[in-house]
């Protein structure tokens, strides 16, 4: 499978952004999909996630109420939309496969397959 992430800049705070990571030789509601990011000198934190099986949710504490992830069929798209954002949002943004889930451990990037190339989101205040 391939990821392409796409949609990150540059932008104020209470702006808002809207990434996409679109697939190619999977279908999108067929695995597992999260959006992982990663500031400068910081661990890879686990964000959002999408299940296969019934398009169950889950986000961090950090980004819940703010960020929304969503999946389109038809365009084998998974979004990742980010309101109110703040400059600790500042990070590269990765979306990510995995097959099967630990479901309470869903943050834990060492579950996930394949990558996406990472997409930059800065926010300024």
């Amino acid at each position: 499978v391939q990821l392409q992430a796409s949609g990150g800049g540059l932008v104020q705070t209470g702006d808002s952004l809207r990434l996409s990571c679109t697939f190619s030789g999977l279908a999108v509601d067929s695995i597992n999909v999260a959006w992982f990011r990663q500031a400068p000198g910081k661990e890879r934190e686990g964000v959002s996630c999408i299940a296969e099986s019934d398009g169950a949710t889950y986000y961090a504490q950090s980004v819940k109420g703010r960020f929304a992830i969503s999946r389109d069929k038809a365009r084998n798209t998974v979004y990742l939309q980010m309101n109110s954002l703040k400059p600790e949002d500042t990070a590269i943004y990765y979306c990510a496969t995995a097959e099967t889930l630990v479901w309470t451990a869903w943050k834990d990037w060492r579950q996930y397959d394949d990558w996406g190339q990472g997409t930059q989101v800065t926010v300024s205040s």
